[in-house]
C-alpha cells in the first residue's frame, strides 16, 4: 500500500471545502431527515486520483483485518466501493433499489461465510448500511466492518465495526421538527435513495 497517499481526517475536509462538496441550505437527507448541511460526496469523487486516495485511506484505516469482499448501496456507495475494493484487491458488488427494496441483481453472489466489508460516501443514520448488511447475512455472509467517507454523527441503524475518514458533526431533524421548514424555506432532495 502507499502509504505516502493516505490522507488525514484534515486533508480529507479540505478536500470537500475545495470541492464545494459541503453545500448549505435546507435538506431532506437519504435518511429522511432535514439539515442545514448537506455533503454532496460525488463533487470530490469527480477526481479519479482523489477518489484513489481516498480509497487507498480508507484501506490503510483497515489495515490488519481480513475481507473476502466488498459491497456497498447503489447510487452512493458505487463508486468509492469499487476504488477500495480495488486498493484492497477484492472483489466488488453492489446492491440497487428495486420497487423500493435494496436487492443484489446482476447476479452478485455473496458465498456463503465471506467476510464483507460494506463502503458508503456518506453515513448519517445507516439505513442503505443496514439493507445491505441484511442482504449480506441472509446470502450466508458475515459483516467484518462498515468503512464510509464521511460519518454525519448520531445513532446508527446497524451494529458492528465502523469506521469514516472524516466525522462531520451536523445538526439533523425529523421533518415535523425542522426549523427550516418552520421557516418556509424550500427543500432540496439531492439524496440518491429515491432513484
Amino acid at each position: 500500500m502507499d502509504h505516502a497517499s493516505v490522507m488525514t481526517e484534515d486533508e480529507v475536509r479540505a478536500a470537500l471545502e475545495e470541492a464545494g462538496a459541503i453545500l448549505h441550505g435546507h435538506f431532506r437527507l437519504t435518511s429522511g431527515r432535514h439539515s442545514g448541511t448537506y455533503v454532496q460526496c460525488a463533487r470530490i469523487l469527480e477526481d479519479p486520483a482523489l477518489t484513489t486516495r481516498l480509497a487507498i485511506t480508507a484501506a490503510a484505516r483497515l489495515e490488519g483485518r481480513t475481507f473476502d469482499l466488498v459491497a456497498a448501496p447503489a447510487i452512493g456507495g458505487i463508486i468509492i466501493g469499487f476504488a477500495v475494493a480495488q486498493a484492497l484487491g477484492l472483489r466488488f458488488i453492489f446492491s440497487e433499489r428495486e420497487e423500493g427494496m435494496m436487492r443484489f441483481r446482476r447476479s452478485f453472489p455473496v458465498p456463503p461465510g465471506a467476510r464483507v466489508l460494506i463502503v458508503e460516501d456518506v453515513v448519517t443514520t445507516g439505513g442503505s448500511v443496514a439493507e445491505v448488511a441484511d442482504l449480506v447475512r441472509e446470502a450466508g455472509g458475515e459483516v467484518t466492518a462498515v468503512v464510509s467517507l464521511i460519518d454525519r454523527g448520531g445513532p446508527k441503524r446497524f451494529q458492528g465495526e465502523f469506521v469514516s475518514l472524516l466525522r462531520l458533526e451536523v445538526e439533523s431533524w425529523e421533518p415535523s421538527e425542522c426549523v427550516y421548514c418552520d421557516a418556509g424555506a424550500p427543500l432540496d432532495s439531492p439524496g440518491s435513495r429515491r432513484l
